[in-house]
């Protein structure tokens, strides 16, 4: 039996929730500024409730662009992230160093498709945790050919499993944000788990981004459990849901009662660790204490649940889909970075809406009548689809119905309830 992987601050919070029987929640946030940054940190770490950190990175940052981002420092330009290369390991090894332990750790998130620059920044700084793919962060952000994206991870997953204790999570669950369907986010999140343990990184995370229908997301976060304990064992492992992150509701009662019902899905689904969005999303860029609201919000949430309820009937064929997928890719050659090249340039995998040049693009979803994702056309891909009786094309103003679809919803929910634009209920005049 081979050993356990060495688990580093990051992977060691995560176990600490996990046995506390408590969930994990993060914000996204990054800043420049480093006293700002800092104060970002410290209000994370303080929030009433069990937290770890983020630094975001910048866009220059994100595509290698590091003179820019040194240029933007040194004139004072405001970045939207924090510039990890440009900064240095010093900088940033002092910013962390006395806040990462006792529980709390951080992790470096970055939406690069070539990061062996921001790793190898990250690893100096002595911090060990960051996420992406070689799909998830090639086709939603970047023009790079899925080939190219492929040997880049390769080269920095290698990077970092030649330090022990780092962690990896893959963005695969929450390609596009919305109206992916979740066999396909299941699938493309197991495979980049696989994908990553193959250049021999031990500690994974397989992410899922809450869609339009809990039911569904019950079933989908279910299917990703088996499907990683068969094809991630030995490994250290865990699940994080993304809270919905498409259209957010615009009234604050829409948006704490979509932010909780996240936090009841992860708690029901035995899911690890959960990153939150804040009622702030549909107005302006949130605040550090924007942030701190929605972690103490989810965690207050998460806590009125008794935990992770039994195993729910296959009602939507999550796990029978992501299966044909998963198994389709990997029989088509033994490295799954090559595997997961052929796949896309067959139409193999295929994720809709993407308009990434090595995306076949044929693929289309819809909401059905009861809220949840299905199929409207596969493509080339081996699963079914189920078309919307009498609509052979999906118009432009169905994409717009969807796109509003989970906003629409909750605000709707949130003033039939009575409640006020605090998520209070609203008192009669």
């Amino acid at each position: 039996m081979a050993p356990a992987p060495e688990r580093g601050a990051f992977a060691t919070a995560v176990a600490d929730a996990r046995r506390a029987g408590e969930l994990l929640v993060q914000p996204r946030m990054g800043f420049a500024d480093l006293p700002r940054m800092r104060e970002g940190l410290l209000a994370v770490k303080g929030a009433r409730a069990r937290t770890v950190g983020t630094l975001t990175i910048d866009s220059y940052t994100r595509v290698g662009d590091d003179e820019s981002a040194a240029r933007a420092l040194a004139e004072g330009t405001d970045l939207n992230g924090y510039p990890i290369v440009a900064h240095g390991a010093d900088t940033t090894r002092r910013l962390v160093s006395d806040l990462v332990g006792d529980g709390f750790a951080v992790q470096v998130r970055h939406g690069s498709a070539d990061p062996i620059g921001i790793i190898r920044a990250l690893l100096d700084a002595g911090l060990d945790a960051t996420e992406g793919g070689p799909v998830s962060y090639c086709l939603p952000y970047s023009r790079t050919p899925i080939r190219t994206s492929v040997e880049a991870w390769a080269r920095s997953c290698e990077l970092l499993a030649s330090r022990p204790g780092t962690h990896l999570e893959s963005f695969g669950g929450c390609m596009l944000g919305q109206l992916c369907p979740p066999g396909l986010l299941v699938a493309l999140s197991v495979l980049e788990g696989i994908f990553f343990r193959q250049y021999g990184v031990r500690s994974v995370s397989l992410s899922y981004a809450q869609q339009t229908h809990h039911g569904q997301d019950v079933e989908a976060l279910q299917a990703m459990r088996t499907l990683a304990g068969e094809h991630l064992a030995g490994l250290d492992w865990h699940v994080v849901l993304y809270t919905y992150m498409g259209v957010f509701p615009r009234t604050t009662g829409g948006a704490l009662g979509l932010l909780r019902d996240s936090a009841v899905l992860a708690m029901r689904t035995g899911t690890e660790r959960m990153i939150v969005k804040t009622p702030a999303e549909a107005h302006r860029i949130p605040t550090i204490q924007d942030n701190v609201h929605a972690l103490e919000e989810a965690a207050r949430a998460a806590a009125g649940e008794p935990g992770r309820a039994g195993a729910v009937e296959p009602e939507f064929g999550v796990e029978a889909e992501a299966r044909a997928l998963i198994d389709t890719v990997l029989g088509l050659h033994p490295d799954v970075g090559r595997a997961l090249t052929e796949a896309f340039r067959r139409g193999l995998l295929d994720v809709p809406y993407c308009l990434h040049a090595d995306n076949a693009n044929r693929s289309r979803s819809y909401i059905d009548t009861r809220g949840a994702l299905q199929w409207h056309s596969t493509g080339a891909m081996p699963i079914a689809a189920t078309p919307v009786p009498g609509r052979e094309r999906l118009r432009a103003d169905d994409l717009l119905g969807m796109l509003s679809h989970t906003q629409e919803s909750f605000d709707r929910a949130a003033l039939a309830r009575g409640e006020g634009s605090d998520g209070r209920t609203a008192l009669p005049v």
